[in-house]
């Protein structure tokens, strides 16, 4: 394929029904300059067949990983083969929602800006439940000055709302599964320091059990090593924003860590001193007292006092 415009980009296991979804998606969109690349990490057949039944249908640029990469390599694997101009993410079981979306993506890709995202609608599968997700002005404006609070919030969503272009590096942290999408755009944006924004849900994001989110959330054996490697690569600064530190307070206090040495049992033996007074003053409090909204509210802004404010427990 010569030269093209947009390179969607789609990491795959096994789930075909949904991945049919995407493609049927892509067969009505009104702009047709892009190529489309499927890696698949599936240890059968299923997706190989499906590409094979829309042969002459729509041109799709089929890999079968030779050993299963995981989530976060399949996505690197994947943007690796684009020869676009532009990578546009599309997980599996994501979809565009009209047949205008990909054109509303390569029209801001006009503007010079090399991160766009759009709004995005989440489905849960099997019903009619769909949720609107927009971002609000100030919530963009606030992750230009501090990406670090989309570990918070991440207001930007899955991957499949993004387009990126290919002089942008950055790749996935192939060490992480859960938080890897938001330190992903966290780098980006700390380079770029701007992006363009379509405030209409072109992305239709499917929630389901299937979902990373249902099996890392408040899990201590990934949001702990995940975490501890944030702070390797970004150091305990970015703490100095009330909202990541609210958001290290309630980590730590939904997977009830209760003493340094649950800290240390995950392979780390040397934890900041900011997470350990969290840890120290989560454990004077009965958890099911921490677990009072209001209470564990005003317990963080006094540890957020008394570790930033006052002691400076930061780099």
């Amino acid at each position: 394929m010569g030269n093209v415009k947009i390179s969607i980009c789609t990491p795959s296991y096994k789930r075909v029904h949904f991945l049919k979804r995407l493609i049927e998606s892509l067969l009505i969109q009104t702009y047709k300059d892009f190529e489309f690349i499927i890696t698949d990490d599936s240890n059968d057949n299923s997706v190989s067949d499906l590409v094979t039944s829309y042969k002459g249908i729509i041109d799709i640029q089929y890999y079968k990983n030779e050993v299963n990469l995981g989530s976060s390599a399949n996505i690197n694997y994947s943007m690796s083969k684009a020869k676009g101009e532009w990578i546009k993410l599309m997980l599996d079981d994501d979809w565009f929602s009209s047949k205008d979306s990909l054109a509303k993506f390569a029209e801001k890709a006009a503007e010079g800006k090399k991160f766009i995202f759009s709004a995005y609608s989440n489905c849960v599968e099997n019903t009619d439940n769909k949720t609107l997700m927009p971002a609000t002005t100030k919530e963009l404006e606030r992750i230009i000055k501090y990406p670090a609070t989309l570990i918070a919030n991440n207001i930007i969503g899955p991957p499949s709302v993004t387009m990126v272009h290919k002089s942008i590096l950055e790749k996935f942290d192939e060490r992480m599964k859960w938080r890897v999408d938001q330190e992903y755009y966290w780098r980006i944006l700390l380079n770029e320091k701007t992006f363009s924004y379509i405030n209409t849900p072109e992305v239709n994001v499917g929630v389901g059990e299937t979902q990373v989110t249902n099996t890392c959330i408040n899990v201590a054996s990934v949001e702990l090593p995940e975490g501890y490697l944030l702070l390797q690569k970004h150091g305990t600064t970015p703490l100095k924003h009330i909202l990541v530190y609210d958001a290290w307070w309630r980590i730590l206090r939904n997977i009830n860590i209760r003493s340094i040495k649950e800290l240390e049992q995950f392979g780390q033996t040397k934890w900041p001193k900011v997470i350990q007074s969290i840890v120290s003053l989560q454990s004077m409090i009965p958890s099911r007292i921490l677990k009072i909204g209001v209470v564990s509210k005003v317990l963080m802004m006094y540890s957020y006092f008394i570790n930033v404010v006052i002691k400076s427990n930061l780099d």
